[in-house]
C-alpha cells in the first residue's frame, strides 16, 4: 500500500449512504430491536396548563387485553438528580404546562397502547396558568447567561446619549412567533435493559451527549449506557439533547423488563421536544447623515418554562455585525406555564438578525442611503465590542458579489414603483452571520487487514452529509482515495464527540479525524509495514490553546417578491445567497444545506407560526395541516454561491459551518423586499395577508 497525495476535499462527492437511504435499507431508531420481545409505550399528556396530578385511575386500563403497565408519579421508579427538570419524568405530581407527560401506558402493540392511553382517567387540582409573553411582565428577569454560554448583556460607551444626539435615528419593535422544530423523522427511541446496562436506539444529534445525560439520570457509569444512532432524519436542534420521550422509553423498559419503543406523533412534537421561543425585540439605531452608526441598542424579551431555564442568544449577532462606538445588547426572560424552548436552526442569529437587518433597512431609508452602501459604510475592522481581530471576514465581498449577480444596481429604491400585471414587485437585502465554533473531539483511525482504513468518531449524521465530508477529510489526511476509507459514526462506543449543532460538527469532528489520520500515517512510516495499526486523537489541548480571534462565517441574502394588489398574497420569486464560509468540503452537500436553510428562512418569513390558545394554555395548530412550512410550490429557483476564502486559523481544513447560516438573514431580506414592493413595513412575522390588506 502506498500513501499518495489526493484531493478529496472540495470534490462534489455523492453521499456515501445515499443508496441505503433511497432503497430503504438505512435503519432509523424505531426500526431497531427486531427479534426482541418488544413492547410499546404511549404517553398520556396533561390536559391542564398548571396544577397537580391528584390520582390516576389505572385499574380499568390494566384490565384491557394487551396492556402491560400504566406508569405515573405514584408508581414510577426514582431517578437520579438532574439540572433539567423536564427530564425528571414522573418524579413529581406537578403539572408545569399543558401537554406535559403525566402518565404512560405500555402495551403489546402500539395500537393497544394508544387506545389505552386515551382511556386513562386523571384527577387534577387545577391552578390558573400564564402563557402570554409581554415586555411588561412582572416576572421578567435578567438570566445569568444566554445559550450556550454568552454574556446576558454587553455595553460599550454611552449608547443612550449617542442615540439622543444622533442626526438620524430609528426606534423599532419587531416580533417573531413561537416556531416548532419539525424534522422529517419525529423523535423515536427503543430502550433495552440487559446485563445491568442500558442500550438506546435513539434519533438524536449526539450519541455521546445522550449517553452522558442518561447515565447520570439512571445513576450508571457512562460505559454502561450505549446510544446508537447511525441514521437520523433531521433535527433542527430539537434532538441536540434528550427530551422526555427518551426518558420514558428507558423508564418503561426498566419497569416492564421488555425492550420498549416510543415514537412521538407529529402532534406530540409540539408539546415536549422544544421550539423557538416567541421573541419581542426593540432595536434602536443612531447614525450621522452619512449613515455612519453612532449608537446600536438591541433588547430582546423571551420566554422559558418553569421547569428549566433556556435563554436564546438573540442579540449576540448584533455584537459582531457593524461598527459603532456606543452600543448595548440585552436579554430578558420570563418563566411561563409553557414547554421549555430549545435550540432551533441558527438560534439567536436567525430571529436576532431579522430584527437587526430589518432595522438597518429602515435606517437606510431614513438616511436616504442604499441599504448595501449603508452596510459597507459600517464595516468594522475588528470585532466591534471586544477589538479582537477577525480570523477572516467576507461580508463585504458577499454583498458586492451578490449585488452584481442579483442586478441590484438597476433597482429603483422607491417603494411601490415596480409592477408586473396586478402584482407589486420589490427586492430586499440582508446580511447573514454565524459563529465558527470547535469543540473538543476524539477520533480513531486504523488500518484493516485488507489495507483499507476505518475512521471512528461518535459524530451524528442527521442528513447533512457528515459521513461523506468526514470520509473526504480522512482520505486527504491519509493521502488515499475516498473509496479506501470507511467512516463509522452514530454510536456512543466510538470515540467521544460533540453534538451535530451550532454548525460545529465538521470543524470539531474533522479536526480529530485529521489528527488521528496524521498519527496513523506517522506510525505506518515509522514501522514501514501495513499490519493492523490504530491511532487515536483528542483535540482538547489543541482547541484550548488556539489564539484569541473572532471567528465567523458571513453571507448576503437577496430576495425578490411579488405581492398581489387585490389579495395581498406574497410570492417569493427569486432568492440569492452568497456566503463566505472558508473552504467548502463538498460543494454538492454544501449547496443542499444552503438551499435548505434559505427555504426554511422563506417559511419563517411567510408561514411558520405556532399560535397559543390563551384559555387552554396550548399551541392550537399542532400539526402540518395548520402549522405551515414551505412546500415545493412556495419555493422558487434558489441560487447559491460562495466566495473563495482562505482561513487557516480556524481548523486544519479551513472550513466554516454551513448548516445554519443559510436561514440567517433570509426572513429579513424577504420582509425588506415586501416593504419595497408595497410601502408597508411588516415588523411582526409571519407576513400574513391580513398584515398587508387593510
Amino acid at each position: 500500500m502506498t500513501l499518495t497525495g489526493t484531493q478529496a476535499v472540495g470534490a462534489a462527492l455523492s453521499r456515501i449512504e445515499g443508496r441505503e437511504k433511497v432503497t430503504g435499507t438505512a435503519r432509523y431508531a424505531f426500526e431497531y430491536a427486531a427479534g426482541r420481545d418488544v413492547a410499546h409505550a404511549v404517553p398520556v399528556q396533561a390536559t391542564i396548563g398548571r396544577g397537580e396530578v391528584v390520582e390516576v385511575d389505572t385499574d380499568p386500563v390494566l384490565a384491557l387485553p394487551g396492556v402491560i403497565a400504566v406508569i405515573w408519579y405514584g408508581n414510577a421508579p426514582r431517578l437520579g438528580p438532574s439540572d433539567d427538570g423536564e427530564l425528571a419524568l414522573f418524579q413529581s405530581n406537578r403539572v408545569a404546562y399543558r401537554g406535559q407527560i403525566v402518565a404512560a401506558v405500555v402495551a403489546e402493540t402500539i395500537e393497544t397502547a394508544r387506545e389505552a392511553a386515551g382511556r386513562v382517567r386523571i384527577e387534577y387540582r387545577q391552578e390558573p396558568h400564564d402563557v402570554v409573553l409581554r415586555v411588561d411582565h412582572p416576572a421578567m428577569y435578567r438570566p445569568p447567561k444566554v445559550a450556550p454560554d454568552y454574556p446576558t448583556d454587553t455595553e460599550v460607551g454611552d449608547p443612550d446619549t449617542a442615540l439622543r444626539e444622533a442626526a438620524v435615528s430609528v426606534d423599532l419593535t419587531y416580533t417573531t412567533p413561537a416556531q416548532h422544530n419539525n424534522p422529517m423523522e419525529p423523535h423515536a427511541t427503543v430502550a433495552v435493559w440487559e446485563d445491568g446496562g442500558l442500550t438506546l436506539y435513539d434519533s438524536n444529534q449526539g450519541s455521546s451527549a445522550v449517553r452522558d445525560v442518561l447515565s447520570r439520570l439512571f445513576e450508571l457509569p457512562p460505559d454502561r449506557v450505549r446510544v446508537i444512532a447511525p441514521h437520523v432524519g433531521g433535527g433542527f436542534g430539537s434532538k441536540l439533547a434528550p427530551h422526555p420521550p427518551v426518558v420514558l422509553a428507558a423508564v418503561a423498559a426498566k419497569v416492564t423488563g421488555r425492550a420498549v419503543k416510543v415514537a412521538t406523533t407529529r402532534q406530540q412534537m409540539f408539546a415536549f421536544v422544544g421550539y423557538r421561543t416567541p421573541i419581542i425585540q426593540r432595536v434602536r439605531l443612531g447614525a450621522g447623515r452619512d449613515g455612519g452608526l453612532t449608537a446600536v441598542i438591541h433588547d430582546a424579551f423571551e420566554q422559558t418554562s418553569t421547569v428549566r431555564e433556556f435563554a436564546e442568544q438573540t442579540t449576540t449577532p448584533t455584537r459582531v455585525m457593524y461598527a459603532a462606538p456606543n452600543r448595548r445588547t440585552t436579554h430578558r426572560l420570563t418563566a411561563l406555564d409553557v414547554p421549555t424552548p430549545t435550540f432551533m436552526r441558527a438560534p439567536g442569529e436567525c430571529p436576532g438578525m431579522f430584527a437587526l437587518e430589518s432595522a438597518m433597512d429602515e435606517l437606510a431609508i431614513a438616511c436616504g442611503i442604499d441599504p448595501i452602501e449603508l452596510r459597507l459604510r459600517n464595516e468594522p475592522a475588528v470585532h466591534p465590542e471586544t477589538g479582537v481581530p477577525f480570523s477572516s471576514r467576507g461580508l463585504v465581498a458577499c454583498l458586492r458579489e451578490g449585488a452584481e449577480r442579483f442586478g441590484w444596481a438597476d433597482r429603483d429604491p422607491t417603494p411601490g414603483a415596480r409592477r408586473a400585471g396586478r402584482r407589486m414587485v420589490g427586492t430586499g437585502v440582508a446580511s447573514s452571520t454565524y459563529p465558527v465554533v470547535r469543540r473538543p473531539s476524539q477520533a480513531t483511525a486504523r488500518v484493516e487487514a485488507d489495507g483499507r482504513f476505518t475512521v471512528g468518531v461518535a459524530a451524528a449524521d442527521i442528513g447533512t452529509g457528515a459521513r461523506t465530508a468526514l470520509t473526504q477529510i480522512a482520505a486527504d489526511a491519509l493521502r488515499v482515495s475516498p473509496d479506501e476509507v470507511r467512516v463509522e459514526v452514530g454510536d456512543s462506543r466510538l470515540p467521544t464527540a460533540p453534538i451535530a449543532g451550532g454548525s460545529m460538527g465538521t470543524a470539531s469532528w474533522g479536526t480529530a479525524v485529521v489528527r488521528a489520520c496524521e498519527a496513523l500515517r506517522e506510525e505506518i512510516g515509522r514501522r514501514g509495514d501495513v499490519r493492523p495499526l490504530e491511532a487515536r486523537a483528542d483535540t482538547a489541548d489543541e482547541i484550548a490553546s488556539q489564539p484569541r480571534l473572532s471567528r465567523h462565517a458571513f453571507g448576503a441574502q437577496f430576495a425578490e417578491v411579488a405581492v398581489d394588489t387585490d389579495t395581498g398574497e406574497v410570492r417569493v420569486t427569486r432568492l440569492l445567497g452568497v456566503f463566505a464560509v472558508g473552504r467548502v468540503i463538498n460543494p454538492k452537500t454544501a449547496r443542499s444545506q444552503f438551499i435548505g436553510g434559505m427555504t426554511m428562512g422563506l417559511g419563517m418569513a411567510l408561514m411558520e407560526e405556532s399560535v397559543m390558545d390563551v384559555e387552554f394554555g396550548d399551541y392550537l395548530n399542532h400539526d402540518f395541516a395548520q402549522y405551515h412550512v414551505a412546500a415545493c410550490a412556495d419555493v422558487p429557483e434558489i441560487e447559491v454561491h460562495w466566495i473563495e476564502e482562505e482561513d487557516p486559523q480556524i481548523n486544519p481544513m479551513g472550513s466554516k459551518g454551513i448548516g445554519e447560516i443559510g436561514i440567517v438573514g433570509t426572513a429579513a431580506a424577504v420582509a425588506n423586499a415586501v416593504h419595497h414592493a408595497t410601502g408597508i413595513r411588516v415588523r411582526d412575522l409571519p407576513i400574513r395577508i391580513d398584515r398587508l390588506v387593510h
